[in-house]
Formats: structure tokens, C-alpha cells, sequence
């Protein structure tokens, strides 16, 4: 997603990163299948860690064990998720949109207001 698709999306909204998010997509250039490919991650990844990032605190972790809590109370597992509870903590702790392409993975975390896009083609 380039830069101009997110502010269609976003608007004049503030576009915030998390240090997940960066961990995220820096694993994905560090394995990338080949030296071309990694590059391009890791251009594309030098240009999205311009926006500001949210930091991960106490706060942030009281919202992710009640997700979590959330989850497993609903009978859904919580184990496997743990980097997209930490993602929706975040959104959820600062009353933000959480934009993602990725639906599955968090249309079921109460309290997070979903953005969704699509690649375009």
C-alpha cells in the first residue's frame, strides 16, 4: 500500500505505527525469498516508519489481557493471536481506527472499530 492509498483511506486522520507492526514486516524483509525482494520490504518499510509509533505500555497491557480474557471467555483461542491482540490493544487503548486488509483475523476483538482495504489490482 502506497502512501497516497492510505490517505484516501485515512483522510486528514493522524496515521500511527506499532512497534509490532514494525517487528512484523521487518521479519517479512529478513526472510524474503531473495536480495531484490528484501529490498523493496525494506524500502517499503522505511517509508511507513516515518509516521510516529504508539509505545506498548501498562496500559496497553490491561487492555490486552481483557481481549484476551474477551477471547477465550467467548470459547475462541487468544494463544496464536497474540501479535494481532497487541495491534487491537493499541487501536482500542487510543480510541483509533485499526486499519487492515485482514479481516478475519479481527472482526471478532470487541471494542475495535475495523478500516478495511483492499490491494488494488
Amino acid at each position: 500500500m502506497a502512501p497516497a492509498d492510505v490517505s484516501v483511506l485515512t483522510g486528514n486522520q493522524p496515521i500511527y505505527l506499532s512497534p509490532v507492526t514494525i517487528a512484523e514486516l521487518t521479519f517479512g524483509a529478513e526472510v524474503a525469498i531473495n536480495s531484490g525482494i528484501r529490498q523493496k520490504r525494506l524500502a517499503s518499510l522505511s517509508r511507513l516508519t516515518r509516521a510516529p509509533v504508539l509505545p506498548i505500555d501498562a496500559a496497553t497491557g490491561e487492555v490486552f489481557g481483557q481481549l484476551a480474557a474477551a477471547i477465550r471467555s467467548a470459547g475462541r483461542q487468544h494463544e496464536y493471536r497474540v501479535q494481532d491482540l497487541w495491534l487491537a490493544s493499541q487501536a482500542i487503548q487510543h480510541n483509533f481506527g485499526f486499519l487492515t486488509r485482514n479481516r478475519k483475523d479481527f472482526e471478532d476483538i470487541p471494542g475495535l472499530e475495523l478500516r478495511l482495504y483492499e490491494w488494488a489490482t
